[in-house]
């Protein structure tokens, strides 16, 4: 019996090692891809009713179309994605320079939509410049991610890490890691507080390779740190500082920031996700929970427990016609109760998520939320349901959206407001209109946060290919 017993742990232990690779890179697969550079030309048209563009055309677009309710842009650029992941070195690049047209009629200062270079060396990426990047399972079928949403413009930046889950050698794939870490200059120029700098550091892990069943957890720490302010001066921007930042460590001083002398807006945020698949489809559950207050703890066991994002997100690739859905619902009226501070003692409530006492600005970047676009400095209280649905019909790509808010704006300064945001977009490859792509987006907002209002996104794109390098 002993025997047998050992027999059978034997063979379980080595049938791994029989069966799959120790290392599963996707640099063991066969490179057949080839670097292309394309050039790519814009042009998006919005006219609406109301004092602004509808919630769901203006959000979540990484800043470029204006909240105004007519404006209209131009982008050129050029572009290299990164096209060989099976090589042990990639590499991408991006130039696209973008113009807007607002209601006044007067063109605005042209900016960058995208400027930067990424390199991956084998599993290590760098990324210098203005790049887009989320975190979002899907980032057309979301709210937005709790911390880095795709609602404000790109921060310039310098990341590294790894941006791809990559396998735990020696462990034949079933745990993955990724993580980076992200200093930016959050150069909007602010009134407020100018020259401030962001500092983001994640790390996450994933169980499960092969098996229908996979567990991955993420934790995000964040912080605007740094730049000069008009009341209390130099906020920090040594070495030493931003040690500090870093380690989110108390500098000794009380009149750098709100939290006991901690300096810079620091905000953390963690992610439970559980994920079921089959050959062709796959579910993911996710939670997402937010940290404001020390000390850190496990996701879901601080005192603002109830608020967080719980979403489930579907995709499935053998039909076309409903390629993915996600289901989400967001609360954050907790904030660990109404008080901070009251006759002497220490609630630790009123979390305020975003705002800071001296980064007025809050969680900010060119006036627009850097994480999720429901929560402003007038309005962090909230709650919503989010439906959205896409596919594909006979080429005619589709995404519908609808989004219900209820707003209690915040407990300082409370207030009650409600919206339903619909959106029905529709794009199209048109081969013989010069290969362009044609899109239209109509929206509405019928509630008394932003008023009943109706608008229309007309896109038109062009990309070619410029050469391939061998």
């Amino acid at each position: 019996m002993k025997n047998s017993l050992c027999l059978i742990v034997s063979l379980f232990v080595a049938l791994p090692a029989l069966a799959w690779d120790w290392w599963p890179l996707p640099m063991a697969a066969p490179d057949t891809c080839h670097d292309r550079l394309f050039y790519v030309g814009q042009i998006n048209i919005l006219s609406s009713s109301g004092t602004e563009a509808p919630y769901l055309l203006q959000t979540n677009r990484h800043g470029t179309i204006s909240s105004a309710p007519h404006s209209g842009s131009l982008a050129l650029g050029i572009i290299k994605p990164a096209t060989r992941p099976n090589r042990w070195f990639d590499y991408d690049f991006a130039a696209v320079l973008a113009g807007r047209l607002q209601s006044s009629g007067t063109l605005g200062t042209g900016y960058f939509e995208q400027l930067y270079a990424h390199a991956r060396l084998y599993i290590v990426d760098l990324t210098i410049g203005i790049r887009p990047h989320s975190f979002a399972a899907d980032p057309k079928l979301t709210m937005g991610h709790f911390l880095f949403s795709d609602n404000a413009h790109p921060v310039p930046r310098i990341s590294i890490g790894f941006d791809r889950w990559t396998p735990i050698p020696g462990l034949y794939g079933y745990l993955d890691i990724k993580g980076g870490l992200t200093h930016g200059w959050l150069d909007d120029n602010n009134p407020f507080v100018s020259r401030t700098y962001l500092h983001h550091a994640y790390v996450a892990g994933r169980v499960g390779g092969k098996l229908p069943l996979n567990i991955s957890y993420e934790f995000h720490h964040a912080a605007q740190w740094g730049g000069h302010s008009a009341t209390a001066g130099d906020l920090g921007n040594r070495i030493s500082d931003f040690w500090h930042i870093l380690t989110a460590q108390k500098s000794g001083g009380t009149t750098r920031n709100e939290t006991l002398g901690r300096e810079g807006n620091h905000i953390g945020m963690q992610q439970l996700t559980v994920t079921v698949k089959g050959t062709d489809w796959h579910i993911d559950f996710y939670w997402q929970y937010i940290n404001e207050d020390g000390p850190l703890r496990f996701i879901g066991g601080g005192k603002n427990n109830r608020d967080g994002i719980w979403g489930a997100h579907f995709e499935q690739t053998r039909w076309p016609y409903l390629q993915a859905f996600t289901l989400e619902f967001t609360n954050t009226t907790d904030q660990s109760g109404p008080f901070h501070d009251k006759d002497g003692i220490v609630f630790g409530g009123d979390d305020s998520y975003f705002a800071n006492g001296v980064y007025a600005q809050g969680w900010t970047y060119f006036s627009r939320t850097i994480g999720l676009p429901l929560i402003t400095q007038m309005n962090n209280r909230v709650m919503a349901g989010y439906f959205g649905v896409k596919g594909d019909i006979y080429g005619f790509r589709y995404r519908f959206v609808a989004q219900h808010t209820e707003n209690w704006g915040t407990y300082r300064m409370p207030s009650r407001s409600h919206n339903t945001a619909l959106m029905f977009e529709v794009q199209k490859h048109v081969e013989k209109a010069w290969g362009m792509d044609f899109s239209i987006s109509l929206a509405s907002d019928i509630g008394d946060q932003f008023g009943n209002t109706f608008g229309a996104l007309i896109t038109i794109r062009k990309q070619g290919l410029i050469t391939t390098i061998q």
